[in-house]
């Protein structure tokens, strides 16, 4: 539903849960591809990815380092830590929605901890490739009832982002 222009909400949306897949992930496999796999696995058309958990041997989070001062977001605008030590997935979160060319879009942001000398870390962004596995990865993703959710582009930001 789209809203008009008094709220707040760019769109809303109410759907039912059919159902809730979770999936084991091998070791030194890439955490997006292993999700994306198990999305087209599932015929995941509309879900929220709603956990996640387990280690990892390397990691990429990728933040904005500022808001640009018009869209696209480019690589300028962006920062990607690369770590390759254990690591922790404190969380994990996203949507998954079909673009028009029925492929799954799957946007997702992820936390993990690490130890820096005697002090646990704990570092966040984007979820990218070259996110490897470490062991005992689990991920929990909540199928959507069929609707009017897609992933589409949105002409303010001048991406691919979910539509209700």
């Amino acid at each position: 539903m789209t809203m008009d222009k008094k709220s707040l909400l760019i769109g809303i949306t109410s759907k039912k849960i059919e159902r809730l897949v979770q999936f084991r992930i091998k070791a030194g496999v890439d955490l997006l591809e292993a999700i994306y796999e198990a999305v087209k696995m599932e015929r995941i058309n509309t879900g929220v990815i709603v956990s996640g958990l387990g280690a990892l041997k390397k990691a990429v989070f990728r933040n904005l380092k500022w808001f640009p001062e018009s869209y696209p977001v480019t690589p300028d605008d962006r920062l990607y830590l690369e770590l390759e030590k254990p690591m922790e997935i404190v969380s994990l979160g996203g949507w998954i929605a079909t673009k028009e060319d029925g492929e799954p879009e799957i946007h997702a942001h992820f936390s993990a901890s690490t130890v820096e000398g005697d002090m646990v870390v704990t570092l966040g962004g984007h979820l990218v490739p070259g996110t490897i596995t470490g062991i005992k990865v689990v991920v929990a993703i909540a199928v959507l009832e069929e609707g009017t959710t897609f992933a589409g582009f949105d002409e303010t930001t001048r991406s691919i982002d979910i539509m209700f």
